[in-house]
């Protein structure tokens, strides 16, 4: 029977669901969070009629998550800005009295005063991004204006986990490196939320988990990934590093370890001087040429341990030439981890986890590791030019997120993961954690912060970096910071992505000096971006004895109507994802996948119907204008027409630009090659992104790989083709720790409190302390450890405005373990008191079993202000929604009248989120609502509210079926 005749058969026709003959499709890359999944975006005359994965994308391969999905009702959110605002003269900053302006008003005001801070003093700009993914771009436009205070939202994010991972072994976890999804047997996932990775680690976990894999979540909550997880190890926030280092203990007990690994990838045979006291304590034994040496045990004397036609000793205590003693820095860690205060026991007091838990967990692991290996057959050489018949697999995965990061002592916490990962030889290996191209890179890369230049010149180098020593700090001749938010200060050396959350105190007590213009893009820092949000929003409209602000010019730039948006001085309108070209580059944060590096653009598939640009086109814009360098010709005038030409021709070094595929002027050049003025069209024509595919004989063990180390280096990722050697032992963090002592041949503190930070925190070996707040609080007072996360479905304060996403979710509660809530008189719904050293605020509880029994949890950023977002201002998120961040302080408690200290790692900057301790009360009758509330937001120029019935969307009017059940359970096709 004919396929027409069969249709006519089960019955009539089905009505036309889709006019395809008015539809087009169009490609492009998500922006409703941080995995930047390839879409394909449905037109039906020039309306967005639906979005989905785009199959042929390597990160989401075609998987799309609730966030994706709705980005149509971002796209038509009734909170976008329609037009440059500036706050009338003589109005209060907040009260939200704009006027609206031309874009040539709004940019020759602001290129005006620009032009007069760069030739007067540019560290009086201060620019800070959020979730931007152009970071390349905004540091390279602050590098040429002058400014070194400029950083994006990883300080207050993320960055324990990526210079943990830079400064131990090259590349990190997330945008870094992942799990070697296609053959892993066993995934530890460490304080990961399921807003991270969403899609890729859907697909993931499904592979593992379809061929039998184990997969142990180890997080104070369970939700998301944690609740399909084999075992979930609910642990107390703030001791994953204990938990690692008690199952390094019983690897080490064990000897179960990859003694071959760690000879010829590590410095574990490396050896330390030990002269307590003395100058140098601490650091390599090297030679005359600043070589690293170790005790060759054939030869029996002292060799250059970076050759490789060595037989290191991996323990062990030596007499150095000149009579120093050194040890190896295994024997190093022998010493510390096998002791009582690593113990299994003594890890289940700190981590409330039980030690036969601690230590069948590490036993696992190194089963897995060691009697589950695999094989790939596979010709490759090593750095030494060694030729192997096979790659040797050890199929344990780790990956780590905010849950290590957020807490002042996640460093360490997460080398420790490292440090675990390295010693099972399951770092760049089959089934093991894998380096996503342009990563790895050397350890630590070898890029130092730029120091303040003359007015009107630009910085020598990027305003981020890595220091390697207190040489590198930004610090004047007096120790004092140079930077506004401090990073790369005796406060924070190592505060690689900057400390975006002390900007706006800084800025407002002019410590460590007043600024004249802030200039924020895509941040929202009156409201859930910033900690002490009650206090920040104060700081904002505070003003000097003249009546001055004491931030004297705020420039918001921004899609939406945010809270932040109300307090600018100016404002200007980006356009969404979907109106705007972009680049998601590999000088930035690319979507590279392990077997090899990859990178995206966003196109335009709608028209703006409003009177926008794209903030990409507006720097350059403002570059031109101002003059900047790198963005001029030699006679001043504008070297780029706008942002496409700017992408098309840029070159950070010869052949190497913002898009690493299509190169050449033919375009037949992979990563490395001529600017094509095709570029774009190319990328359009593939769907949006490039992939090159690394061979397999390049695809592991990249650190030491020779065919891979030689491409990367000609390719532009690395500078020099040496081997990347993993640090176990960290000399960098030791010679901050001698300058602490007082024992370091170069600059050194002179505050008792940084002497005191550097002494106890810069261990080059991992270790646990206690985060910084609990030891400024009495724990019996605040019995409760508090975090929040984000859900899956919702990012960042993005997505709570979604008039789709809000359906799932309108407001937060703060959930509590079910037994302890009840022990405490507690039930679903009941309002309660949840007080901090800070402050106090009223929310609404849920209990729960999933959460562990001192920890209590909310998510993150649904809660919005009243009258922001385009809401009604008596909409759920103001009224029953809540912030966490009013109890938090950007600020630790001061101790026996000490100066004020950022609540941050002191180590990295990064912002302590979840250090904070709580105690709970229920609220009295009468006692409802969320507090504290704040003034309703007016209505701002353009904005609009969103109509509170406004559930659905479409294009069409839908087709509406009333089939009988027979007709739905039997019809077959159509």
């Amino acid at each position: 029977m004919s396929t027409t005749a069969a249709s006519q058969a089960a019955g009539p026709r089905l009505p036309e669901f889709e006019p395809h003959d008015r539809q087009e499709v169009k490609t492009t890359t998500c922006y409703m969070c941080a995995c930047r999944c390839g879409i394909k975006v449905t037109l039906e005359e020039g309306q967005v009629r639906f979005i989905q994965g785009n199959p042929d994308h390597p990160v989401n391969r075609g998987a799309l998550c609730a966030k994706g999905n709705a980005g149509i009702m971002k796209q038509y959110s009734p909170a976008k800005l329609s037009k440059p605002l500036m706050r009338k003269p003589g109005s209060e900053r907040g009260k939200g009295d704009f006027e609206e302006v031309s874009w040539d008003k709004a940019l020759d005001v602001l290129a005006q005063r620009l032009a007069e801070i760069r030739r007067t003093d540019p560290k009086k700009l201060a620019y800070f991004t959020g979730r931007d993914q152009m970071q390349a771009l905004t540091g390279l436009w602050a590098a040429q204006f002058g400014t070194v205070n400029w950083a994006a939202h990883g300080g207050f994010c993320s960055v324990n986990m990526a210079a943990a991972g830079l400064y131990t072994m090259g590349h990190a976890f997330w945008e870094f490196g992942d799990p070697d999804w296609e053959r892993t047997k066993y995934l530890m996932l460490w304080g990961v939320a399921e807003d991270h990775g969403s899609n890729p680690f859907k697909i993931g976990i499904g592979k593992l988990k379809g061929r039998g894999g184990r997969f142990v979540a180890i997080n104070p909550v369970r939700t998301g990934y944690q609740a399909v997880a084999d075992e979930w190890v609910p642990i107390r926030p703030g001791t994953d590093g204990m938990l690692a280092m008690a199952m390094i203990h019983v690897l080490l007990r064990e000897e179960q370890f990859d003694w071959e690994y760690l000879i010829r990838y590590t410095n574990a045979h490396h050896l330390v001087v030990q002269t307590p006291g003395e100058p140098g304590h601490g650091l390599l034994l090297r030679d005359e040429n600043d070589k690293p040496l170790s005790w060759d045990l054939e030869r029996e004397a002292f060799v250059d341990a970076t050759q490789p036609d060595i037989a290191p000793a991996l323990f062990g205590d030596y007499q150095a030439p000149d009579g120093r003693p050194v040890k190896t820095v295994m024997s190093l860690m022998a010493e510390r981890y096998l002791s009582e205060d690593y113990s299994p026991e003594r890890a289940a007091e700190v981590c409330g986890v039980s030690a036969d838990t601690i230590e069948r967990l590490a036993l696992e692991l190194a089963h897995v590791a060691f009697k589950e290996s695999i094989e790939i057959e596979c010709e490759w050489t090593d750095w030494a030019g060694r030729k192997h018949d096979r790659i040797i697999g050890r199929p344990v995965s780790m990956h780590a997120m905010r849950g290590i990061s957020a807490h002042s002592n996640g460093f360490q916490a997460c080398r420790a993961i490292h440090l675990l990962q390295i010693l099972l030889g399951s770092v760049d290996v089959p089934g093991g954690h894998r380096a996503k191209p342009p990563y790895p890179k050397p350890v630590p890369p070898p890029i130092k912060p730029a120091r303040p230049t003359a007015p009107g010149e630009p910085l020598a180098g990027p305003p981020l970096g890595f220091p390697k020593a207190p040489e590198d700090l930004l610090i004047d001749d007096q120790g004092n910071p140079l930077r506004l938010d401090k990073a790369y200060s005796w406060e924070a050396p190592l505060a690689n992505h900057g400390m975006m959350h002390m900007v706006i105190t800084n800025a407002v007590k002019g410590d460590p000096y007043p600024i004249d213009t802030l200039m924020l893009f895509m941040a929202n820092m009156a409201w859930n971006s910033t900690m002490n949000t009650s206090g920040v929003l104060k700081m904002l409209r505070e003003k000097n004895g003249n009546g001055e602000y004491k931030i004297p010019f705020l420039v918001v730039v921004d899609a939406f109507h945010s809270e932040t948006v109300q307090y600018a001085d100016l404002v200007l309108p980006d356009t969404t994802y979907l109106e705007r070209h972009d680049v998601i580059s590999m000088l930035d944060r690319p979507i590279s996948e392990p077997d090899g590096p990859a990178d995206a653009i966003r196109q335009p598939v709608v028209e703006p119907d409003r009177d926008v640009r794209p903030w990409q086109e507006v720097m350059i814009d403002l570059a031109g204008r101002l003059g900047l360098p790198a963005f001029t010709n030699e006679d001043g005038s504008p070297k780029y027409s706008g942002y496409l030409d700017f992408i098309t021709r840029f070159e950070k070094a010869p052949g190497v630009g913002f898009l690493a595929g299509w190169r050449g002027k033919e375009g037949d050049q992979d990563l490395r090659g001529e600017p094509n003025p095709d570029q774009w069209t190319r990328y359009k024509e593939n769907g949006c992104f490039y992939k090159y595919e690394l061979p397999l004989s390049h695809q592991f063990y990249k650190f030491a790989n020779k065919g891979y180390l030689e491409w990367a280096r000609d390719a532009g990722l690395n500078g020099s083709a040496d081997p990347i050697v993993f640090e176990l032992y960290s000399e960098t963090l030791q010679r901050f720790r001698l300058a602490g002592q007082g024992l370091y041949d170069g600059p050194c503190p002179t505050d008792p409190e940084d002497r005191q930070r550097l002494s106890s925190y810069f261990d080059p070996l991992p270790f646990h302390y206690t985060p910084l707040e609990e030891t400024r609080c009495d724990g019996e007072a605040y019995p409760f450890h508090a975090v929040n996360q984000r859900p899956m479905f919702m990012y960042h304060s993005w997505d709570s405005q979604n008039a789709w996403l809000r359906q799932l979710q309108a407001y937060n509660r703060l959930h509590i373990n079910r037994a302890q809530g009840e022990r405490m008189g507690l039930a679903d719904d009941d309002w309660v008191w949840v007080e901090s050293h800070l402050g106090r605020i009223r929310v609404q509880i849920r209990l729960m079993e999933g959460v562990q029994e001192n920890t209590v949890w909310t998510w993150n950023a649904i809660a919005k202000q009243s009258g922001a977002w385009g809401l009604d201002p008596e909409a759920p998120e103001a009224r029953q929604g809540f912030l966490m961040n009013h109890l938090i302080s950007e600020l630790l408690p001061k101790r026996n009248g000490g100066r004020d200290i950022t609540n941050s790692d002191p180590i990295t900057g990064q912002a302590a989120w979840y250090d904070l301790r709580v105690r709970i009360r229920k609220a009295e009758p009468g006692e409802t609502g969320s507090w504290p509330q704040f003034e309703t937001l007016q209505l701002i120029p353009g904005v609009q509210r969103a109509p509170a019935d406004e559930l659905r969307y479409a294009v069409h009017e839908p087709v509406r079926l009333h089939r009988s059940m027979h007709d739905i359970l039997n019809r077959r096709g159509a």
